[in-house]
């Protein structure tokens, strides 16, 4: 079958993992590269989300080159953030990832939109997309920025002839979807075991101390509980890990 835009996303995509099942730091970043040049035939549409993936690629690549053995699996990036207290920064390869992540979803919500959808527009198919991921992390301004852009987005069909025409890559979209959605969702699932993880240590340090210190301590311990089943709640109903989350629990 003659090659595609997908083409060099798809083979990267069987190096990101090792035989254990780890992912991989470089192979992981190389596949979202990859995809750059498909957001390019956006146009001015997608400027800001290319630009976003693009500056939190680099972000992490120069983490990366900075020690490759040290940071051969792409999650020790933010085990070391983590054990450091340097996690919660705007710099921070954790933000990275966690923005890399939220916005390849949006990507990948939009593919999965063109094929699926046919008698939807390109304007549908990216304003669900965006509603579905990015937009409620965004903030006023961030949403109406990208929600401007998106109304320069091409006619669906000029788009798909730009990659050489539906029937010509609609299945390398769908092996797309089907083989690099799993890296995305356990990104995810990483962040959130870390930060439960990490509160869960909290409650249990300041429940101690707060034993140790005097009995009339109860209603605290309580509330403490409480706060920490909140946090873990809300990332559980949203089945994403929030920017806010991560910053409650290293702010504690």
């Amino acid at each position: 079958m003659a090659e595609t835009a997908f083409t060099p996303a798809l083979e990267g995509i069987k190096h990101v993992k090792t035989e254990n099942g780890e992912i991989l730091a470089k192979p992981f970043l190389e596949v979202c590269k990859h995809i750059l040049p498909v957001i390019d035939k956006f146009g001015a549409a997608m400027a800001i989300v290319k630009s976003d993936i693009g500056g939190n690629i680099t972000r992490l690549e120069s983490k990366y080159s900075s020690d490759p053995a040290k940071f051969n699996f792409l999650y020790t990036m933010v085990k070391v953030e983590v054990e450091t207290k340097t996690a919660k920064a705007s710099s921070s390869c954790t933000n990275g990832l966690l923005w890399l992540t939220r916005a390849m979803d949006f990507m990948v919500e939009l593919f999965r939109n063109l094929i699926e959808h046919l008698d939807w527009s390109m304007a549908q198919c990216c304003a669900e997309s965006y509603g579905k991921t990015l937009k409620q992390w965004h903030g006023w301004l961030a949403s109406s920025s990208v929600t401007v852009a998106m109304k320069l987005a091409p006619d669906r069909n000029k788009f798909m002839e730009v990659l050489g025409g539906f029937d010509h890559v609609k299945a390398d979209i769908e092996k797309f979807l089907d083989t690099f959605s799993p890296l995305l969702q356990e990104n995810h699932k990483f962040l959130f075991a870390l930060t439960t993880s990490l509160a869960l240590q909290l409650a249990l340090l300041q429940l101690a101390l707060l034993l140790a210190n005097s009995l009339p301590t109860c209603v605290a311990s309580l509330v403490l509980f409480c706060n920490v089943v909140r946090l873990i709640d809300e990332a559980q109903n949203k089945s994403r890990l929030s920017l806010s989350l991560i910053n409650e629990v290293l702010d504690s």
